[in-house]
């Protein structure tokens, strides 16, 4: 079976207690980490210009060995996977489909 069209949403509580909920839209593993591209639901539904911004958003464990997700903190590190991100969406556009 093709997954490749289903969507999976995550509801994250940011760190003043606010959930919001999140379309992921990709996932790649760099020097062992793994980080998530996610674009918030209320831009998806709320752009008309076509155009969303997405968050990355790397897998830690915390202090109890549970699974987590935090942002990228440092400058070289964020620049290095957003362009990541910015690589692996750019080949999915097939800009020569009608």
């Amino acid at each position: 079976m093709d997954n490749n069209n289903e969507r999976e949403f995550f509801t994250l509580t940011d760190e003043e207690g606010n959930e919001i909920e999140f379309e992921l839209i990709g996932v790649a593993e760099r020097n062992g980490v793994t980080y998530y591209a996610m674009i918030p639901v209320e831009e998806t539904e709320g752009g008309d210009d076509g155009f969303c911004e997405y968050v990355v958003l790397r897998a830690e464990k915390d202090e109890n060995g549970e699974d987590t997700l935090v942002t990228v903190d440092d400058d070289d590190e964020f620049d290095d996977i957003a362009d990541y991100f910015d690589d692996m969406f750019s080949e999915e556009i097939d800009y020569d489909a009608n």
